[in-house]
């Protein structure tokens, strides 16, 4: 990661990071947010967050909207009620 330096007045400088501290940020993360957004480097990782997004709902992969079953309806299918107790 690259360092860049500004000259900003000392009031503004201020201002800035009481806000930042009030919004549980940094002077820091919101200038370094400011420039991935200039530069496309946010649009780029949103659009290829969509890409992923896209892939897994067309990969025929999930649930087919079905629910999960719940642990005591696998414990309770035939091939585990016949299982030996204790360890494998």
């Amino acid at each position: 990661m690259a360092n860049l330096t500004i000259t900003v007045d000392e009031e503004t400088v201020k201002r800035a990071r009481i806000r930042a501290l009030e919004e549980g940020t940094s002077v820091n993360a919101l200038l370094r947010g400011y420039l991935e957004d200039y530069a496309g480097v946010r649009r780029e990782r949103l659009e290829a967050w969509r890409k992923i997004q896209e892939l897994a709902r067309s990969s025929g992969m999930g649930s087919g909207g079905q629910r999960l079953p719940k642990r005591e309806e696998i414990y309770n299918r035939p091939i585990m009620r016949n299982r030996p107790e204790g360890p494998l």
